[in-house]
């Protein structure tokens, strides 16, 4: 907590505060079919999503006629032809996607590139990844160990630096690995949406530049070759449970086995306010898991987080706001869209805005 209490509460007295009128809820899954087990088990692990999360789908809909989201951020260094068939045909029938994951220790940069080109292969195999406007794949990324840009204090889970320009210049459209608190790879920058320029010291995440609403003509730094885009989820302190009956507890945006979604908790992401400086009223929701071992089963794809989705739905309902349903592709395109001046209205309208969608969903 050392590394982010502060900055949150100078955030938090500091950050502009607007009705909203859209939220964008994304769940970002370390999805790890490997976890503890082998092949045979990956497979029964895909099998209990294929028949489970249909039942997830059925809930209801959002403000675009959109079923809940999930984005599989497979880990490339585990590539099995099998497992990933079987997840490019779940996000086909799911209407679902699948990102760029990988865990590396003590890399170097050569084969760090080496890692994520072969996965973009392999991932495009499938029909998997979406495509820049000029037909590349781009994808999102999830450092495994929350290690981005060798940021762990002990040295483990990277060992390159610079990471971020190599992920940018391979076609990263974003990181979306933290918040990672309350591990120590936890950066001090919290509950935003920024820019950061890699350098070769390291942990080039912990400064930055927030994504604001551009000034007519003024460029991006999306366009800067050295400069990525940082997604982050929500963290806060949560005064509405106590530890002890006492002291605040974490809320990280996590939903493991012992903190299913609830609306309680969305009360509390929401009031993170991450947005796009100057368009506050989008609000940008970003959770994660890790969603293949059957432990975490109850909080993605159990009756915990139907009943979350329909109690999410009727508040939506009640207050009055446009629930989107997005996957982290979408979510950015809708972050871009505001950048660029577009947060007037809603902002269903600009899911597809730069990055269009895998093949697998094109030919669904």
């Amino acid at each position: 907590m050392d590394r982010w209490l502060l900055p949150w509460l100078k955030d938090s007295f500091l950050r502009h505060k607007a009705p909203i009128t859209d939220v964008m809820l994304s769940v970002c899954d370390h999805f790890e079919p490997f976890h503890h087990t082998d092949k045979a088990g990956a497979m029964r692990r895909m099998q209990e999503w294929h028949t489970r999360l249909p039942e997830i789908l059925a809930t209801g809909v959002d403000h675009d006629g959109q079923t809940p989201r999930h984005t599989f951020f497979y880990p490339v260094e585990q590539y099995d032809a099998d497992v990933l068939q079987s997840l490019a045909e779940l996000c086909t029938s799911s209407r679902n996607e699948v990102e760029i994951h990988l865990h590396h220790h003590n890399d170097t940069a050569e084969n760090f590139c080496a890692a994520i080109e072969l996965g973009k292969v392999n991932l495009r195999h499938h029909g998997l990844l979406g495509s820049s406007p000029d037909g590349q794949p781009v994808f999102g990324f999830i450092h495994g160990n929350w290690a981005l840009d060798h940021s762990d204090p002990a040295g483990r889970g990277c060992g390159v630096r610079g990471e971020l320009a190599m992920l940018k210049q391979s076609g990263c459209y974003a990181d979306l690995t933290m918040p990672s608190a309350p591990h120590p790879t936890q950066a001090p920058i919290v509950n935003s949406l920024y820019y950061s320029q890699s350098t070769l010291a390291g942990c080039s995440h912990h400064r930055g530049t927030p994504v604001k609403v551009l000034a007519g003509g003024s460029p991006s730094l999306r366009e800067k070759p050295d400069h990525l885009l940082l997604v982050q989820g929500p963290l806060m302190l949560d005064f509405t449970r106590r530890k002890w009956g006492l002291m605040p507890r974490v809320e990280n945006s996590d939903l493991g086995p012992a903190n299913p979604p609830t609306v309680r908790r969305f009360h509390q992401w929401r009031k993170a306010d991450i947005s796009v400086r100057g368009a506050e009223n989008w609000c940008f929701i970003k959770l994660h898991t890790h969603g293949a071992p059957e432990k975490n089963h109850p909080s993605v794809i159990g009756e915990p987080r139907r009943r979350f989705h329909a109690e999410l739905l009727q508040l939506a309902a009640q207050e009055g706001f446009r629930l989107h349903y997005v996957s982290s592709r979408e979510m950015v395109n809708i972050l871009h869209a505001a950048e660029d001046g577009h947060a007037a209205g809603d902002a269903g309208l600009w899911r597809d805005y730069l990055y269009a969608p895998p093949a697998c969903l094109q030919k669904a």
